[in-house]
């Protein structure tokens, strides 16, 4: 006689003693921290040390001659009082919102009615009450642009200049691509795989260095990491569930959407250095720093087509491709000049390191099945050329937009 398993007895999910269970140990937690902040455990504190102060400038614009305006953060364990500016070694008259006393992780903007002069440097300097200094520079004096009609077409003409345009003509040698020999397509995904490995190094580099400028408080380096796991994974799980793993022809559709997502975060990126540097005076957009980033990125559009070039997709897809690509850069180049922040900018350069590692993946999973298809390895001499002249590529283009 078989023995029967009776059903297990489980309390609600929400039943008072499950929350009682869970709420005990921040309670608790709660409790240690208030001992410990009345008390000191037993550690006396020295009297008469100076308060640890530190001051980031996140931002300073020029909205208007005779006025500069700066945007500060108290990013130090103590609360920080400014007490003096000076401007060019003069001290300055300013005023302060909400006020002079800033606390930890406060911000505050100040307002200097200073004559700057166009196209001049200027060195900002801020003293504390304890007489600490911080020092910020304007490299190039230029007038911000405004938050108008105007500012925010010329923006949006910028980022279709260097990233719709881009990628549109490069899906254009989709047609040509069709007519290849299978050896000579995997060459080209190849290339693919080489341009997005510069773009993950260009990002990567990029990213480190914006993140080592935000204030340490907030862990720059952290938030650009995790930006990146958290985008890898999620590409992940829409690359499982969009079939790109399958030889379809909706597999490789689908990763061709995936090579756009990642482009496109780079495109992001890209338009967020442009916008601000744009706002800053320190790159002058003209017409040749505008044609280098459109040889630059047109690579981008051969690789998107290059996993879909056995097939025949139709223009909305070839649209979609474009915009997913290219519009980032329009987003990308409105942050940049109007709303730039470095905190931003670190999580936006993690997400796209993360995206185009992952793609990466796809690229290269797809490669190794068409080797294994035809018997052979994926590691045949064109394709080893087809990497190393991805790489060229798009070092050789970015000398023409290096600034």
């Amino acid at each position: 006689m078989s023995e029967q398993t009776l059903p297990t007895q489980t309390a609600p999910a929400w039943s008072p003693g499950r929350i009682a269970a869970a709420a005990l140990p921040l309670v608790l937690l709660v409790v240690v921290v208030a001992i410990f902040l009345t008390t000191g455990a037993g550690l006396q504190t020295p009297e008469g040390l100076p308060p640890i102060e530190q001051i980031d400038v996140q931002q300073i614009v020029l909205p208007e001659p005779n006025l500069i305006v700066m945007n500060v953060i108290n990013s130090g364990p103590d609360p920080v009082t400014v007490a003096q500016v000076l401007v060019d070694d003069a001290y300055w008259r300013f005023s302060i919102e909400p006020g002079p006393d800033i606390p930890r992780l406060g911000t505050a903007t100040l307002r200097i009615p200073y004559p700057w002069v166009a196209a001049e440097p200027h060195l900002i300097v801020l003293v504390t009450s304890t007489g600490t200094t911080f020092e910020a520079g304007i490299p190039l004096a230029v007038q911000t642009p405004v938050a108008s009609l105007n500012t925010f077409f010329q923006f949006a003409l910028i980022g279709i200049y260097v990233g719709v345009i881009p990628v549109g003509l490069g899906l254009m040698w989709h047609p040509f691509m069709r007519s290849l020999k299978r050896r000579a397509l995997d060459a080209i995904l190849a290339l693919t795989i080489g341009l997005l490995v510069f773009l993950l190094i260009d990002t990567a580099s990029e990213g480190l260095e914006v993140a080592a400028r935000v204030p340490s408080a907030f862990n720059g380096l952290i938030l650009f990491s995790a930006g990146a796991l958290l985008a890898y994974l999620l590409i992940q799980i829409a690359s499982a569930r969009g079939g790109v793993n399958r030889d379809e022809a909706s597999g490789r559709t689908a990763l061709s959407y995936l090579l756009a997502v990642g482009i496109g975060l780079h495109n992001l990126a890209e338009g967020l250095a442009i916008g601000a540097a744009y706002a800053a005076g320190q790159a002058a957009l003209g017409a040749f720093l505008v044609v280098g980033f459109t040889l630059h990125n047109v690579t981008e559009g051969i690789g998107i087509a290059a996993p879909v070039a056995q097939d025949r997709p139709g223009l909305r897809t070839f649209l979609w491709l474009t915009l997913i690509a290219g519009a980032p850069a329009i987003l990308g180049a409105w942050a940049g000049g109007f709303i730039y922040s470095d905190l931003a900018a670190a999580i936006f350069l993690g997400v796209g390191v993360g995206a185009i590692v992952q793609v990466i993946v796809e690229v290269g999973k797809l490669l190794m099945r068409h080797g294994r298809r035809e018997g052979a390895t994926f590691a045949t001499g064109s394709n080893a050329i087809g990497f190393a002249a991805g790489l060229a590529i798009m070092y050789v283009t970015a000398l023409l937009v290096a600034v």
